[in-house]
């Protein structure tokens, strides 16, 4: 009895292991080719190794002033945004965990409902008649402030459990020892939650460097328009991708995440939690 159990176990464990290796191959072979196409002379669609192996996609790409621009652009505005979110939400969690508000949890809620449920193509119509109205379409300031005002109620959402994991004594003992509320908060209050504001960091980067449809709507020169729009330029007239340059674009957009990415994990080491307990 216990060698057929064994066995059991044992034919669980390899079909187990070999539905897992089927599906990670399934979705690392994308991964694959978006690392070798970009060094590819042909545009094939091919996982094999490129064959000749050039940079001349790579040359080609650089050569384009619009793409090129257009990650500057994106970088203007994601930075934009993030620091607007993170000292905004950092903020705004603060006051709602601190003060005494009523119905300040249904308020946070509420935020969060609206911001999950208006969002993207439903939303675009007031926010271009808003931004029209106060004279800021076709500028950086435009698409950072309707990427903020997006995702602010949910970087809230994500810091006030950080900040409700403190203690109070700790800023009350900081105030009786002759620190003001402010030199309280950020003394005490700002190293502990400094993990959950590289979470909403991280976050929000993300969410504005991908993004399409509001820089593109927002925005009219050419001059202005972020790479996740710019990619379009390496589509030929008949809008096919020609897809060796589309590769070496891709490759290059994705870097500042990646970097983001090894930042954080050499910084924090993505241990994102608090360092006080009750």
């Amino acid at each position: 009895m216990q060698k057929r159990t064994q066995n059991n176990i044992f034919v669980r464990r390899t079909v187990f292991a070999a539905a897992a290796t089927f599906l990670g191959t399934v979705f690392a072979l994308p991964l694959v080719w978006f690392i070798f196409a970009p060094f590819n002379a042909r545009a094939e669609l091919g996982l094999a190794i490129p064959s000749p192996f050039t940079l001349s996609n790579f040359a080609t790409v650089f050569e384009n002033t619009f793409a090129m621009q257009a990650l500057l652009n994106s970088l203007i505005q994601a930075a934009g945004g993030v620091v607007l979110v993170g000292a905004a939400a950092t903020l705004a969690a603060y006051a709602l965990s601190r003060s005494p508000i009523p119905g300040k949890g249904a308020v946070t809620y509420i935020l969060l409902l609206f911001s999950s449920v208006v969002s993207g193509s439903a939303a675009m119509v007031p926010i271009f008649l808003i931004i029209s109205a106060a004279g800021l379409i076709d500028t950086h300031l435009a698409v950072i402030l309707v990427f903020a005002g997006g995702l602010l109620p949910t970087a809230m959402f994500i810091l006030r459990d950080f900040i409700d994991a403190i203690p109070r004594s700790y800023e009350e003992s900081a105030m009786v020892a002759g620190a003001s509320p402010l030199q309280a908060f950020f003394d005490v209050a700002l190293p502990v939650i400094r993990p959950g504001i590289v979470v909403v960091v991280v976050w929000a980067f993300v969410n504005i460097w991908g993004s399409f449809l509001i820089p593109f709507i927002l925005l009219r020169s050419d001059k202005l328009m972020p790479a996740s729009v710019a990619i379009y330029s390496f589509y030929s007239e008949a809008g096919t991708p020609i897809v060796t340059l589309l590769a070496a674009y891709s490759l290059i957009y994705s870097l500042p995440v990646i970097a983001l990415y090894l930042f954080v994990n050499w910084k924090f080491g993505f241990r994102f939690f608090g360092g006080i307990k009750s």
